[in-house]
């Protein structure tokens, strides 16, 4: 059986899985897998079982991968800004 993770390595997770999710071009893929995350994390914060932590870390390290190579598909075939999105201001023409 593996090594039960430390506080430190699954904080370490979180913050790679947050800027990772973060790393998507698409609003809504983006806003929904930082929700997810958090939501994910949240839920496991008070746990103290060691087995179900190293299960947790371990799932969530897989996951991770899963979520780069998804983003990376994401950032390359990336649609137009929503509306929702901040948007770069027009620019002013200086002459008028």
């Amino acid at each position: 059986m593996a090594s039960p993770p430390t506080k430190q390595s699954i904080l370490h997770l979180y913050h790679s899985m947050l800027r990772t999710s973060q790393s998507f071009s698409s609003y809504n893929f983006r806003h929904y897998f930082v929700r997810r995350t958090k939501e994910m994390f949240r839920d496991i914060q008070k746990e103290t079982d060691q087995a179900k932590l190293a299960a947790f870390y371990e799932e969530k390290a897989k996951e991770l991968a899963v979520l780069k190579r998804s983003a990376i598909v994401n950032q390359l075939y990336g649609g137009w800004k929503l509306v929702v999105e901040d948007q770069k201001p027009a620019r002013e023409r200086s002459d008028s």
